[in-house]
């Protein structure tokens, strides 16, 4: 494998530093702040620069859609092969899921809310959303008895999602955000939940 030239090493710079900015703006102004103007004064680069990465803004939050599945999936993965038994991992991925959302509202957008053009549940899919599922999937495996892994999958995620969005829109009361989450775990695994 050849070494990056040093034009090659800018350019990805460049991109990352971009992309950090957009993150940066949107967690904390929301995505309607974020423009191309707003990016070239933050990083210091004309628009033309921007524009000489990526296509649009619709281009750059899919980049940050795309970095943010790649984060998800490694806190999904060390969660998941930390603990110590199957109902222990599912617990712990799914408090990793719903504290990532909290943690990074507006990349979570990006990811799940926001219009990208990213193909999901194709074989297209970018390895990043592929590997984020993958860890959900493995998450579940035992308590599939004989279902659709891929279906379980989606499903507990749509479980997962639903909590993160409704609790953050307000539609549930955040104080009993982790009573839902036993819940949810209790009922899907078949163990009853611990009284709080």
């Amino acid at each position: 494998m050849s070494t990056p030239t040093r034009r090659e090493r800018e350019r990805t710079q460049r991109e990352k530093l971009i992309i950090t900015a957009a993150r940066e703006l949107a967690e904390a102004e929301g995505w309607q702040a974020v423009t191309t103007r707003r990016l070239a004064e933050r990083i210091e680069y004309s628009q033309p620069v921007l524009y000489s990465h990526f296509k649009g803004m619709d281009a750059i939050m899919a980049a940050v859609a795309l970095e943010g599945f790649a984060e998800l999936a490694e806190e999904l993965r060390a969660a998941r092969t930390g603990a110590p038994d199957a109902h222990h991992a599912l617990a712990d991925v799914s408090a990793v899921y719903t504290a990532f959302a909290g943690r990074h509202p507006a990349v979570y957008d990006a990811m799940f809310s926001q219009a990208v053009d990213l193909p999901f549940a194709t074989p297209q899919a970018p390895p990043a959303l592929r590997a984020g599922f993958s860890e959900l999937a493995e998450a579940v495996r035992p308590y599939a008895d004989g279902d659709d892994l891929g279906l379980l999958a989606e499903t507990f995620w749509a479980a997962l999602h639903g909590l993160v969005t409704l609790t953050r829109g307000g539609r549930l009361p955040a104080e009993h955000q982790d009573r839902r989450l036993a819940l949810l775990l209790a009922h899907f695994t078949g163990q009853r939940a611990q009284s709080s």
